[in-house]
C-alpha cells in the first residue's frame, strides 16, 4: 500500500517490486499447476493483469490533449520467463492511448460470460472498488462477440463503470479501528454489529464521483488511506463506536452502488451477478437486496466462476482475444475514439 501513496512511495521500490511481484505471480501459477496436476507445458497462455498502484483516468493537459496515465506492475516477462508461458500484460494503457479511460476492461468478458437473451443482468464485482456492467437482453448472444459490429452498433447501451467504493474503505477502516490486527470485516460480522449512523451516510453520498456520469473510473487516489484517515476522523468527532464506523462504511459502499443503478442504468436489472471479496460480506449483500428490492441477487458460482476467482477468468478472455489480434475493449464502456487490441505480448521459452 505504500506504493500507492504520494507520500510514500519511492522510485526504488516501484522498481523492485515490479520485478519481485512478478517472480510471486509466476510461481503462483507454477505451485496452482502442480497442485492441480496440470503440466505447466500444457498452458499455452497467461494474462495478467498486474497490481495497480496508480490511475488518473483525468489525465493532465498536454498540447492541447488530454494524458490519461495508469500504471501496473509485476514484471510480465519475469512471468514468462519463469514458466516459460506466453504471457499478455499491460492491458489498460493502450484504452488510454485511445482516448479512454483504460477501465474498465472486464465488461467484455462480462458479455461473454453472462448476456442472456431472455435476462437482463447486472454483473457487480465488489473488490476494492466496486463495479458494474449493464447487459441487457441480447437476442444475438452466441451468434457474435463483444469485438464484433452487433455489440458495438446494435448494442449501445450496454454499460460498465465504476460505482464507487468497494471493500477499499470498509478494510481501510477496519485497519485503522483494530490497529493493524484485522485487514477486512470477516462475512460484515463488525457491520452486523454496528449502526448506521445517516448523517454521515448523506455526507459521504454527497462525494462529486457518485454524480459523475459513465464512462468513469476511480481508484486509491479518491478512496484510498488518506480518505479512510479522515472517515475514521469524522466518526470519532461523532463518537462512533468502531462497529458504526464499519457498518456505516458498507452501507457507503451499498448505498453507492444502488443509487449507480437508479442514476445510471436504463432499467433496473432482473438479476445482480455478484463477484469479488465483498460477495463474502454478507452485511453488505443484506444491505444491497434491502436497496435493490425486486432485483435477484446471485454469484458467479452459480455460474461454475468462483467469485474469487471472476476477475482471473475475465483477463484470461481478454488474453486470449489479444492473441487472436481481436479488439477487447468496449469504447462505449471505456470512452476510446475506437476498439483496439489491448496488453502486451511477452513470448514463452
Amino acid at each position: 500500500l505504500a506504493l500507492c501513496d504520494l507520500e510514500t512511495a519511492r522510485l526504488d521500490d516501484i522498481c523492485h517490486y515490479n520485478h519481485l511481484l512478478g517472480e510471486v505471480f509466476a510461481e503462483a501459477v507454477i505451485r496452482l499447476c502442480n497442485r492441480s496436476g496440470i503440466p505447466l507445458d500444457s498452458i499455452d497462455l497467461i494474462g495478467s493483469h498486474g497490481q495497480t498502484i496508480w490511475h488518473n483516468p483525468q489525465g493532465i493537459r498536454y498540447e492541447g490533449e488530454v494524458i490519461r496515465s495508469t500504471l501496473q506492475i509485476g514484471e510480465p516477462c519475469r512471468i514468462a520467463q519463469r514458466t516459460g508461458i506466453a504471457t499478455v500484460a499491460d492491458f489498460r494503457p493502450r484504452d488510454m492511448a485511445a482516448g479512454g479511460e483504460g477501465a474498465p476492461l472486464v465488461p467484455y468478458a462480462d458479455y461473454v460470460l453472462f448476456s442472456d437473451r431472455k435476462v437482463c443482468r447486472a454483473v457487480q464485482n465488489i473488490g476494492g472498488i466496486a463495479n458494474a456492467t449493464y447487459l441487457p437482453v441480447c437476442k444475438n448472444h452466441g451468434h457474435c462477440s463483444p469485438s464484433c459490429s452487433c455489440e458495438h452498433d446494435a448494442h449501445p447501451e450496454i454499460l460498465a463503470f465504476d460505482t464507487g467504493p468497494g471493500n477499499m474503505v470498509i478494510d481501510g477502516l477496519v485497519r485503522i479501528v483494530t490497529k493493524g490486527r484485522r485487514h477486512y470485516d470477516r462475512g460484515g460480522a463488525m457491520a452486523a454489529k454496528g449502526k448506521v449512523h445517516d448523517d454521515l451516510l448523506k455526507e459521504l453520498l454527497r462525494h462529486p464521483f457518485l454524480r459523475r456520469k459513465p464512462p468513469k473510473s476511480t481508484g486509491r487516489e479518491q478512496f484510498g488511506q488518506q480518505y479512510c484517515e479522515w472517515l475514521y476522523g469524522r466518526g470519532r468527532k461523532l463518537k462512533l463506536s468502531a462497529e458504526d464506523m464499519i457498518a456505516t462504511a458498507t452501507a457507503f459502499t451499498a448505498s453507492t452502488i444502488a443509487t449507480a443503478y437508479r442514476r445510471f442504468l436504463p432499467t433496473m436489472p432482473d438479476e445482480m451477478i455478484l463477484c469479488g471479496g465483498g460477495s463474502h460480506n454478507a452485511a453488505l449483500v443484506r444491505m444491497l437486496q434491502s436497496q435493490l428490492d425486486g432485483v435477484r441477487i446471485r454469484s458467479t458460482d452459480e455460474f461454475g466462476i468462483s467469485v474469487d476467482a471472476k476477475e482471473a477468468v475475465s483477463f484470461a478472455i481478454l488474453a486470449y482475444a489479444t492473441v487472436q489480434g481481436m479488439p477487447n475493449n468496449l469504447p462505449s464502456v471505456t470512452g476510446a475514439d475506437e476498439p483496439v487490441i489491448l496488453g502486451k505480448i511477452v513470448p514463452g521459452a
